[in-house]
């Protein structure tokens, strides 16, 4: 990566130490499309021009990119402006300096596991090993949502379950999806048995827009 794309991409992480700003940023990257601001703000509770700078001070720093479009199929006089959207242009950030590459030697390490096949000793030793560093994380972690949050899973309460809204490893999830959903799952059961909790509250839901595991809610 140029220096330049290290700076832009600092500048990006930068824009979303603010918590406000990063939940505009996963509510359109949530969406997969394009938002308006008014979904943004209804959805976030702000007013529309709160919501309106933040989402143009994402595009400033190169985190969306704007199009516009009339958001009916009416055309012609009458139909109104096309609307201002917002899409999602970098859907996870990564920086180092220098440098590093960790995601392509998992990405080599998954490529070895999917090809060893579903029965080999290998996706049980690595599902094993999933689980003893999720116990080494429950047992230091302050809580079990501490250790979600700072995992970057993002939960939220939904009733009975809390829903883990982001994928900590979504870019591997997407090319090798039946290892690494059965890494996340081990290394959650493992969290909770860590946290002197039940492991079976981490159940195994896939979800195109979420984590594929969920958390039951210890009353349920």
């Amino acid at each position: 990566m140029t220096i330049d794309g290290q700076q832009a991409r600092l500048a990006a992480l930068a824009a979303l130490k603010d918590p406000v700003d990063r939940r505009c940023f996963a509510l359109v990257a949530a969406d997969g499309g394009a938002v308006g601001r008014d979904e943004v703000a209804e959805a976030l509770g702000l007013p529309r021009s709160s919501a309106a700078f933040r989402l143009d001070r994402l595009v400033e720093v190169g985190l969306l990119a704007v199009e516009f479009r009339r958001r009916s199929d009416r055309t012609g006089p009458g139909a109104g402006r096309p609307a201002k959207l917002y899409r999602v242009v970098l859907e996870e950030l990564g920086a180092s300096v220098p440098e590093r590459h960790y995601e392509l030697a998992a990405d080599i390490l998954a490529t070895v596991v999917d090809r060893a096949g579903e029965e080999a000793p290998l996706r049980a030793e690595l599902a094993s090993a999933a689980f003893e560093r999720g116990v080494e994380i429950g047992r230091t972690t302050r809580s079990v949502d501490d250790a979600l949050e700072r995992g970057g899973y993002e939960p939220v309460e939904d009733g009975r379950w809390q829903r883990l809204t982001n994928c900590p490893f979504h870019q591997l999830a997407r090319s090798h999806t039946t290892t690494i959903c059965a890494v996340n799952h081990a290394l959650l059961q493992g969290v909770l048995r860590g946290a002197g909790e039940d492991p079976e509250r981490a159940e195994f839901r896939p979800d195109p827009t979420a984590c594929c595991v969920r958390m039951r809610s210890v009353e349920a």
